[in-house]
């Protein structure tokens, strides 16, 4: 049964985004309002799909914080990806790799809808380009995700944090808001399993700590779901 329900999951959620993305297509001659209820309503489907026929749920743990933040993410799959907006409940400005924003036509919408695109290789000229990315998109008062690690990081691993993290961070100096997903053992199971995803937000970290400190903080805060014995994994870079 899991098998059946992963390939319905599949051409469920990637037929009705063939649809969406000729959508968006021509939501780029109209006004930028047209691409971000596209998006958000993509990210809303995703979750209906993941609901309906796999019978993934969400839960929250904490809550969220009031006013503008740059929340940073475990990242296990690509469920928590897709459900950002639809998790932090309004529009979200990601931080995503770069080859996503060279993908035809799809890289255009997203670009339209504000998603700065990371070079991971590219060393200090990245941070350049995000950083200033960032601060020009600070004004619209939508909240930032980035996922510090900088990929996908098995369930019960701890992966080292990338050195971009805190240069947006301080470029921003809003508060940073650690979030904890467990979706691996569910969305990258294969065949995918039912279940709940659960999110776990952390405390919200106050701008203008010194490096080491923020670092340590996120790192044992995104870590907070993994399971006991395997948490250890390794410090910060």
């Amino acid at each position: 049964m899991r098998h059946v329900r992963t390939w319905l999951f599949k051409l469920a959620f990637y037929g009705g985004s063939v649809v969406i993305l000729v959508l968006c297509s021509i939501a780029l001659l109209l006004p930028r309002a047209v691409i971000m209820w596209l998006c958000q309503f993509w990210s809303r489907y995703h979750r209906a799909c993941c609901n309906g026929v796999l019978g993934i749920r969400a839960r929250v743990e904490g809550r969220r914080h009031d006013g503008q933040a740059l929340y940073a993410m475990k990242h296990e799959s690509f469920y928590e990806a897709i459900d950002a907006p639809t998790f932090l409940e309004g529009p979200v400005i990601p931080f995503a790799k770069i080859e996503l924003m060279r993908l035809p036509l799809w890289g255009r919408a997203a670009s339209r809808y504000g998603m700065i695109g990371v070079e991971r290789d590219a060393g200090a000229r990245a941070v350049r380009h995000i950083t200033r990315a960032a601060r020009e998109r600070l004004p619209e008062g939508r909240d930032f995700v980035i996922f510090p690690e900088g990929t996908r990081v098995p369930h019960d691993r701890a992966g080292p944090l990338q050195a971009g993290l805190y240069a947006i961070y301080k470029i921003l100096g809003l508060p940073l808001v650690p979030v904890a997903v467990d979706s691996g053992p569910l969305y990258q199971a294969r065949p995918m399993r039912g279940g709940t995803i659960t999110y776990r937000i952390g405390e919200a970290i106050p701008p203008g700590l010194p490096r080491e400190e923020l670092e340590a903080r996120v790192h044992a805060a995104i870590n907070a779901l993994n399971d006991p014995p395997d948490n250890a994994g390794q410090p910060p870079a």
